[in-house]
């Protein structure tokens, strides 16, 4: 009897530890549990470790406080002017109380997708296809405020709504792809006649630059030129006057003038002239070498 007891005793503390042990809740980051007392709302446990008493506490739901995303299908939506679209719709939010998520509304992923849907075709009920197609901004803040709202009672706040396709008729899509072909094609023969100008403009200014450069060159030649004949004409002036000069610091004799002055004549009766006129004055070579003589002095008194 006595070990009948004491397993009886250890048993009854086994089971104990067990139920308190699976008792024990920890809480993780981002999460909060609902937790209901003989079946009324209790208390909402936040992050950390909890107990709970046994047979009497009973956690109703488990609340994830992240960030959702929730992607509805497509929803069939009526323009003003009569336009059938198929639109879905992109609904990111976060529950800030999980005591009404959990009491507010039955299903509330459902409750938002037909209030997504109601609120959807309202706006664009009121909205003609071309304003529907290039105000998507303005209908998702419109969505967006209008499930904010209704979805306050139900501890949700919405954060953003996002019109994830804008589907109209077939029809239109094929008239629609046709102006968009034709807008590219507008756009590429733009292209390629501002390229053909830019072309052609550089072609132009690379004749009108080497024309420049050619004339400079033409320019540059015959400057060149001239300063090499201006220059060779000094050279030789100052050849001959140097000449002259050391002639005359030399002091030559008659026989000297007079060969010189033969030298002269020599090279004016080269060939080219048809005439030479000597004056009359002068009858023989001693009365040309004292008249050449006198030319020489009286350049040397000129200098």
């Amino acid at each position: 009897m006595e070990y009948l007891g004491a397993f009886v005793i250890i048993a009854i503390i086994v089971i104990l530890l067990i139920i308190i042990v699976r008792n024990i809740k920890i809480v993780p980051q981002a999460n909060a549990f609902v937790l209901e007392r003989l079946g009324a709302y209790h208390s909402t446990w936040g992050t950390g470790l909890h107990i709970k008493i046994p047979f009497i506490d009973r956690i109703s739901k488990k609340v994830s406080l992240k960030e959702q995303v929730v992607d509805f299908p497509p929803q069939p939506v009526i323009t003003r002017d009569n336009v059938t679209m198929q639109i879905d719709t992109v609904v990111y939010f976060e529950i800030t109380d999980p005591k009404l998520y959990t009491y507010g509304v039955e299903r509330p992923l459902d409750a938002i997708e037909n209030l997504t849907a109601t609120t959807l075709r309202n706006i664009i009920g009121d909205l003609e296809l071309d304003s529907t197609l290039t105000s998507r901004d303005t209908i998702n803040d419109k969505i967006r405020i209008i499930l904010d709202e209704a979805t306050d009672a139900w501890g949700i706040r919405v954060i953003r709504v996002e019109l994830k396709n804008i589907l109209p008729p077939r029809e239109i899509q094929d008239a629609m792809e046709k102006q968009m072909k034709a807008e590219r094609e507008r756009r590429a023969r733009i292209l390629d006649a501002e390229g053909e100008k830019r072309s052609q403009i550089l072609v132009a200014e690379g004749l009108k630059e080497s024309a420049i450069l050619k004339a400079d060159a033409v320019k540059e030649t015959k400057i060149r030129e001239a300063e090499g004949e201006a220059e060779a004409i000094m050279t030789v002036q100052k050849a001959y006057a140097d000449a002259l000069r050391m002639l005359n610091e030399a002091n030559p004799n008659e026989k000297v003038i007079a060969l010189k002055s033969l030298e002269a004549f020599e090279k004016a009766a080269d060939g080219k002239a048809t005439k030479i006129i000597i004056p009359s004055e002068i009858q023989g070579l001693a009365g040309l070498a004292t008249s050449v003589k006198e030319v020489f002095a009286t350049d040397t008194v000129s200098d």
